[in-house]
């Protein structure tokens, strides 16, 4: 390190940088400290201008692109800053094409650095070219080549500016081997960007705006609040308690919004959509004003749209102008900032006593809890239900562990059973619904707050897409916790299979290798529990470890996820069997 530290006192006396060099130095005036990546061909001089950085700036070798992609977004999510993740050309870049359009769709803060061919062979399908800059500029918010040094410092400057500010999402800045090597003919010179005259998100709303939304949530006799991913990346929790807690109006949760709320809070009523709580989704239909707050009113959500909230105004908080009107009409649009569309709003709303309204909703959850619930928590027999190991789970953490989940039943299972009791707790891909996705992902939200436990919990067709990162985690040996809930099928398209398409199973169910020793060979230890007795012991043993452990889960094979809104059905429709 000594070495490094003299190297970098030389690039500091000598301000004409090489493209590389100028990267480095940009990331770490930006404030910048992880990186996430995979060096190659036609990233390697900025990779061998890392070296001198190594005091400032920690790289973190993954084992695929993807994982790289994945592990920046937790760390993104929890941070609410962007994560950054740096790869070579070609298959480098492509392998990055999933992580990104699931940031695009989740509004998760990401700056992608990607290594091209030397400028001169652009366009000539050279040795691992590809038109990265065509292939993502519809799943980014921001995407440029550069192909002159000079331009890195203010192109960095206005990467992280676009993908952290407005609604957040993913940029990516294409760098040519050429612009790498090449000298600046300019003083290298880094100021953060905190403007651009073409972008302009709204941040504070107008007051003409707050006025209307709020002389519909006073006159409204039923107001329903739906809380998104929008509270949590604007850190308006405590502005959105205050909120529901002065209009007395009941609130639930998208799936990317839970932990926005206490789940033990009087006024929190779940979750809507496909899976989400019965009288979440019921009552939808019932209530006179619905209020949305950051969120963007997906299929998930709504169903048929032809059929959704017909009876309500709709108030419609968002950040992102283009979300508005989208999906759902409202009457009284609010373009802005979560937390400070709350904290405005709140002096204009009238205290209310909306108890009864509330009630309402107590009658799904009875009837939920019975039909449901209590099966899968206090059934006899000795197979493991995922919903008493997610419930366990929850008890033992007491719900304020960081959750990151991969996609399937167990994602749905996993919001409907743990409680989360802390802010911004979970982590998981909700728009693209990206299997592979949550063992980076955790990898990623733990070394970004090592401080807290942080539980992955994977489906055992979701974990063999990204099970390679268990190397990542091994090298690192952060104590990151990772469940596996093992059915041997793929669950929730099996699911569907049994539902719709009369039992007709083709091809989801699984021939899973051993996972234990697999953890084992990258040097994680873990074990296998399938008894119902053993399962507390064994999250105890999980919960307590200092290293990275993993648990496998052997569960019931053929257990379904209920509720459940058929795809495209109407709200109201609920099925709880």
């Amino acid at each position: 390190m000594g070495q490094a530290q003299s190297s970098t006192s030389e690039i500091e006396k000598n301000r004409f940088l090489t493209g590389a060099q100028a990267i480095m130095q940009s990331l770490v005036e930006q404030g910048v400290h992880t990186i996430f990546g995979y060096p190659g061909g036609a990233i390697m001089p900025t990779y061998d201008a890392l070296y001198d950085y190594q005091d400032q700036l920690k790289h973190i070798l993954v084992r695929h692109e993807q994982g790289a992609g994945h592990a920046a977004q937790g760390f993104a999510r929890m941070t609410n800053k962007a994560g950054v993740c740096m790869v070579t050309s070609g298959p480098g870049a492509t392998n990055l094409i999933t992580p990104i359009a699931d940031a695009m769709l989740d509004s998760t803060p990401m700056v992608c650095i990607v290594g091209q061919v030397k400028g001169n062979l652009l366009g000539t399908d050279a040795f691992q070219e590809c038109d990265v800059i065509g292939m993502t500029m519809p799943i980014t918010k921001w995407n440029y080549q550069v192909v002159d040094p000079n331009e890195i410092p203010d192109v960095i400057a206005k990467a992280f500016y676009i993908a952290e500010s407005g609604r957040p999402g993913p940029v990516l800045i294409d760098i040519t081997r050429t612009a790498q090597t090449d000298v600046m003919t300019v003083p290298f010179s880094y100021e953060k960007c905190n403007s651009i005259i073409s972008y302009r998100p709204r941040v504070e709303p107008k007051k003409e705006h707050l006025q209307a939304a709020a002389d519909l949530i006073n006159a409204a006799k039923k107001p329903y609040i739906l809380a998104g991913h929008g509270v949590l990346i604007s850190g308006g929790e405590e502005e959105l308690k205050a909120f529901v807690e002065k209009s007395g109006a009941p609130v639930a949760t998208t799936l990317l919004g839970m932990s926005a709320m206490d789940a033990d809070h009087p006024l929190f009523v779940g979750w809507p959509g496909m899976h989400g709580n019965y009288g979440a989704n019921v009552l939808t239909n019932s209530c006179d004003v619905l209020i949305a707050i950051g969120m963007r009113f997906d299929d998930r959500i709504t169903g048929d749209l032809n059929t959704y909230a017909k009876q309500a105004k709709v108030v419609h908080i968002e950040i992102d102008p283009s979300e508005i009107d989208k999906n759902v009409k409202a009457d009284a649009p609010i373009v802005g900032d979560a937390k400070a569309t709350l904290r405005a709003l709140l002096p204009l709303i009238e205290q209310k006593d909306r108890s009864e309204w509330r009630k309402e909703f107590e009658k799904y959850d009875q009837e939920e809890y019975e039909k449901i619930n209590k099966k899968e928590l206090f059934h006899e027999g000795n197979q493991i239900k995922m919903g008493e190991a997610v419930n366990m789970l929850s008890e033992k953490t007491k719900g304020e562990a960081v959750v990151v989940t991969d996609v399937g039943q167990h994602q749905m299972i996993t919001n409907r059973y743990y409680r989360f009791k802390k802010a911004n707790s979970i982590v998981t891909s909700g728009g693209a619904g990206t299997m592979g996705f949550a063992l980076p992902a955790a990898f990623g939200a733990k070394v970004a707050v090592p401080e807290r436990e942080v539980v992955a919990v994977i489906g055992d067709g979701g974990f063999q897409m990204t099970l390679q990162e268990l190397g990542t985690i091994a090298q690192s040996g952060l104590p990151v916790k990772i469940i596996i809930l093992n059915n041997n099928f793929l669950g929730m398209v099996r699911q569907w299979q049994e539902l719709f398409f009369d039992n007709r199973y083709s091809f989801v169910e699984l021939q899973n290798p051993d996972f234990i020793t697999i953890a084992k060979g990258f040097g994680i230890a873990g074990h296998t529990v399938k008894d119902r007795a053993e399962l507390s012991n064994s999250l105890d043993t999980l919960l307590n470890s200092d290293k990275p452990y993993l648990l496998e889960i052997v569960c019931e094979k053929e257990e379904n996820v209920f509720p459940m809104v058929p795809a495209g059905g109407c709200v109201t429709n609920v099925r709880l069997d």
